[in-house]
């Protein structure tokens, strides 16, 4: 293979015991460490000596009814990056935080306090939550409206920037002799009226080093590229073909660059799970084992949610039924369509679906040797389907290793992944600029700090 000047962006998506829904019953994981910060430490170091850009948390606001079958709780992603940034020195650390279930001020606190005990690795995923069960636990009967949840998205990034953009990057002087601390006129009150928000400011921590934490996103709606083509610094996305991670990419940069923004700082990363083995016959035995210690009982209960329709009352190994269409969809509209298309593409029965699921959730699952799976991710890379990708291990901890001990030096082999970080901030990892602060150039007596 020829070397490439280009590089990719590697992130590792933690998702407790893996990402493969049985992972939890697969002997080689460890489901009764998924609280305990040692665990979690190792991963992360694992990835860090790989030089991966980042690792990234999911989260939810809620259980859902499936905990009999399945492991997908974990611990709050602030307090555990927070740990985690302590025992590594430069990998990034990207918490989801949902703009419908919280306050801009704490959020934009947070991630400020994030960024600054890191030292400018900290990343925010942008998220505006799916699940009724999420309302149910914040004083509300229902979901707020898909087009809401994003009208109320736009209104958060316009307070949440504000407020880190509150104070200038000189404003602390400390004028010891002089009684001076800060400087007042580089302090400012954002006062934001909104819609949905009212918020004074300004923010009560200084600016980041990195400004802004970056900005991540991952919905794949037409309501979520565009928010992606406004906000977003990086996408975590799912597709199955390169056709479509190609038409994605190509809609994506066309749309940032309707905003005036340079496309190359917009990261497309696809989620992959790759399951990896000495053969290709290896590696499907392997998926094959995954996939038999599924219980159909949760993967009916995960797709009957992905698709709006109880799925209980149909034979396993018949085809769907009628779906509904997706604009009666409140929930995540992308990952439906992305589901009812890869089951009439490939004439699936619920339970061949469930298996092709059972993996990513929707993500590319791919079996095969570490050479297959470099081949697959340059192709995808080089072909204009993505700028990197989410690896998303099947099983953890021994997923990851394998990815970062086998796929990762191909990578380096051909070029595409670096040997050693050039930078200290995971914006330097993703090669994106430091936000300029909106407020620096305007001094208003009306928005001093006195």
């Amino acid at each position: 293979m020829s070397k490439h000047k280009k590089q990719m962006n590697l992130n590792v998506f933690i998702m407790n015991a893996g990402h493969h829904e049985a992972a939890w019953r697969h002997p080689g994981t460890e489901p009764h460490n998924i609280t305990d910060l040692a665990y979690f430490q190792r991963i992360a170091q694992i990835a860090e000596q790989a030089k991966f850009d980042s690792l990234f948390l999911a989260d939810g606001l809620a259980l859902n009814n499936n905990i009999k079958h399945g492991a997908f709780v974990g611990l709050e992603p602030f307090t555990l990056l927070s740990a985690l940034a302590a025992v590594t020195k430069q990998i990034g650390l990207i918490g989801t935080v949902s703009t419908t279930y919280n306050e801009p001020f704490h959020v934009a606190r947070k991630f400020a306090s994030l960024d600054h005990i890191s030292k400018g690795r900290a990343g925010w995923n942008i998220v505006t939550s799916g699940s009724d069960f999420e309302a149910s636990n914040f004083s509300s009967d229902s979901h707020l409206a898909h087009h809401k949840r994003y009208e109320r998205a736009h209104e958060f990034l316009r307070v949440t920037t504000g407020l880190w953009d509150s104070w200038e990057d000189d404003a602390i002087v400390i004028d010891r002799d002089a009684g001076v601390f800060a400087q007042p006129d580089k302090v400012r009150a954002i006062h934001h009226e909104g819609d949905t928000f009212h918020v004074r400011g300004p923010l009560n921590i200084p600016r980041s080093p990195q400004g802004y934490p970056v900005l991540v996103q991952a919905g794949s709606s037409e309501d979520g590229k565009e928010f992606a083509a406004q906000f977003a610094e990086a996408i975590f996305t799912a597709q199955q073909t390169l056709a479509d991670a190609q038409q994605f990419y190509r809609d994506v940069k066309a749309r940032a660059a309707r905003y005036g923004r340079n496309p190359d700082e917009l990261k497309i990363l696809p989620g992959i799970c790759a399951v990896i083995g000495a053969t290709e016959s290896e590696a499907k035995e392997k998926e094959q084992q995954l996939n038999e210690l599924t219980v159909p009982e949760y993967g009916l209960t995960q797709l009957s949610n992905m698709l709006g329709i109880s799925l209980f009352t149909y034979p396993l190994d018949g085809p769907l039924p009628e779906l509904p269409n997706v604009s009666d969809i409140n929930g995540n509209k992308s990952r439906f369509q992305l589901v009812a298309d890869l089951a009439g593409r490939e004439k699936l029965t619920i339970r061949q679906l469930i298996h092709r699921l059972a993996g990513g959730r929707g993500h590319r699952v791919f079996a095969g040797t570490a050479l297959q799976v470099a081949d697959q991710l340059e192709e995808w890379f080089t072909q204009g389907g993505s700028d990197g990708f989410n690896v998303m291990p099947p099983y953890l901890p021994a997923g990851l290793e394998e990815f970062a001990s086998q796929v990762v030096p191909e990578l380096q082999r051909r070029g595409l992944f670096r040997t050693e970080y050039q930078g200290s901030t995971l914006r330097e990892h993703f090669g994106l600029s430091r936000p300029v602060n909106q407020f620096a150039a305007t001094i208003s007596k009306n928005s001093q700090i006195i």
